[in-house]
């Protein structure tokens, strides 16, 4: 065999033909524009950096769909000619297998950047060198050490490159590149970008950093996207810190210990799992542009975060149970320490999970019960909502005519009062009106005895309680309060004004409530009995 035979040979059989790996890595691994620039964010993070600052622009370009470019600007450490060309390579960290950051595989800054980008251009600075100057002229800095390497999907497939080039000392580095140490990744000829617009793209980049690396946001890291800071967005709704606020934990956090290895006893991690509720009082007068703005319409679903970072978001660990628009009022997030990677399924671009049967059964059972409780309460916090506006006419007319009535009592029965206290703890919308000047209330409640109403007085508000299990409630309010004909919703109103002023008469009565209360029971099972068909 001759020698050019042998190198013909030799180079059919490469382990990878260099060409076509390119070209079908650029159509794997990554959901998106966001996804592929979190893999930078993750190497600016990991690197030390406190500062990252992204940059979405348009250049002039006779190929419009190319015209976009894309950086990413940290204060890390930086690195040295030789981490530097590592860095370029798939695969070619130096810290492989490691997880105690955020990386492991060394494919996250070339893939990334080669799934939007035909090119991406790295330089790099630390401490120490200054391009060769000792000293700066007088009032200006010294420029530092910058190094620069790269890859051309181009250059690749016509054969021109089969390596990283070595860094090479950039003579006029870019004004960003300041500082003692940093790391500026560029892309350019973007021809796989999500979108073609710079203000779409931007947007975007701001939902889904702001999600993903919220912690981080928390903790200090400040990231900017076109110079605007980037705010943590809270999927839970429960930081302060967050743009929106507002929903309470539920329950308190559940602990799971779950081995790395089905078979392996020895090697184990944990899972911490948080699950909030919405507020559905305060929230669902919001228009439908606003709840899709804030993520609250068709949101629901599971945050996983692994060491502080998101890596997906989705409906996990529901067992049997399916999506239905009630679920969008609570949340829920997973947080796990970094051995249980094979346990959830974690991809090498850490946006995806893909638990494991063992996981599953772990977490499953306790998961599923909770979301249903919760979607249960969302459920009935919705009715109340709906029985609170049908209730608003009837309490408008008493709260606006009350000035024409002798005073109620300023110290109320203490009964009355025990139940407002009561009524307070299960039903947000007193709470929310407290401070309202409105005396009025209606609201329905399961009452302790087979009353049709009961009340609840303070002293400053007065709560007329309409008991659902009552068979009034059932054959004559319920079928009144749901009707569609005309007349039904000011016949309403008349029978809950009715009501209302038999309860306020009652609670005028300041001596003589006990019997009054035993009169209402006595007339309250006088009407049952003549209404049961049984």
């Amino acid at each position: 065999m001759t020698k050019a035979a042998h190198e013909t040979r030799r180079e059919d059989c490469s382990i990878i033909a260099l060409d076509k790996f390119i070209q079908a890595t650029r159509d794997s691994g990554y959901k998106g524009t966001a996804s592929a620039i979190s893999e930078l964010v993750d190497n600016s993070i990991q690197a030390g950096a406190t500062r990252i600052a992204l940059s979405v622009e348009a250049k002039a370009s006779d190929d419009e769909e190319k015209a976009i470019e894309i950086s990413v600007l940290d204060n890390g450490c930086g690195m040295d000619p030789t981490t530097l060309r590592q860095a370029l390579r798939f695969g070619g960290s130096t810290r492989f297998g490691d997880r105690r950051g955020l990386g492991r595989y060394g494919m996250g800054l070339p893939n990334a950047s080669l799934s939007q980008a035909r090119r991406v251009t790295v330089c790099t600075w630390q401490p120490g060198a200054t391009n060769g100057k000792s000293r700066a002229p007088r009032g200006r800095l010294v420029s530092p050490c910058v190094h620069s390497s790269y890859l051309d999907v181009d250059e690749i497939v016509r054969g021109e490159m089969v390596e990283v080039p070595a860094p090479e000392i950039v003579k006029a580095p870019s004004s960003s590149c300041t500082g003692n140490s940093g790391t500026l990744v560029c892309w350019s000829q973007c021809d796989r970008l999500d979108n073609r617009r710079v203000s779409t793209i931007v947007r975007k980049l701001e939902v889904e950093l702001g999600r993903r690396f919220r912690h981080f946001i928390w903790k200090g890291l400040h990231i900017t996207v076109n110079g605007d800071t980037l705010e943590a967005f809270d999927p839970l709704y429960l930081n302060p810190e967050a743009e929106i606020s507002g929903a309470q934990l539920f329950g308190e956090e559940m602990r799971f210990e779950v081995r790395a290895d089905p078979v392996d006893s020895r090697k184990t991690g944990w899972v911490r799992v948080r699950f909030t509720e919405l507020p559905v009082h305060a929230w669902h007068k919001l228009s439908n542009e606003e709840k899709r703005r804030i993520g609250l319409s068709k949101g629901a679903g599971v945050s996983i975060v692994r060491g502080g970072r998101e890596v997906d978001y989705g409906w996990f660990f529901m067992g049997s149970k399916h999506r239905e628009n009630y679920d969008d009022w609570w949340r829920c997030e997973i947080q796990f320490d970094p051995i249980l990677d094979e346990a959830f399924g974690i991809t090498h671009t850490k946006q995806q999970a893909r638990p494991q049967a063992h996981l599953m059964e772990a977490l499953t059972p306790d998961l599923e019960a909770t979301a249903r409780a919760l979607s249960g309460r969302a459920r009935k916090a919705h009715m109340a909502v709906k029985a609170s506006e049908r209730f608003s006419e009837a309490e408008r007319i008493a709260n606006e005519r009350d000035h024409l009535l002798r005073p109620l009592p300023r110290s109320a029965d203490p009964t009355a009062k025990a139940l407002m206290r009561e009524l307070a703890a299960s039903h947000p919308e007193l709470r929310e009106r407290a401070d309202e000047k409105d005396r009025y209330s209606i609201i329905e409640h399961a009452v302790k005895d087979t009353s049709f109403f009961t009340l609840a007085h303070d002293g400053d508000r007065l709560v007329l309680v309409l008991n659902p299990d009552h068979p009034f409630y059932r054959e004559i309010y319920k079928p009144l309060s749901e009707g569609e004909a005309p007349l039904d919703p000011q016949l309403r109103a008349k029978l809950e004004l009715l009501l209302l002023a038999a309860a306020r008469s009652e609670a005028a009565m300041r001596g003589k409530v006990p019997a009054l209360a035993k009169h209402r029971l006595d007339w309250s099972n006088t009407l049952a009995a003549f209404l049961n068909d049984k």
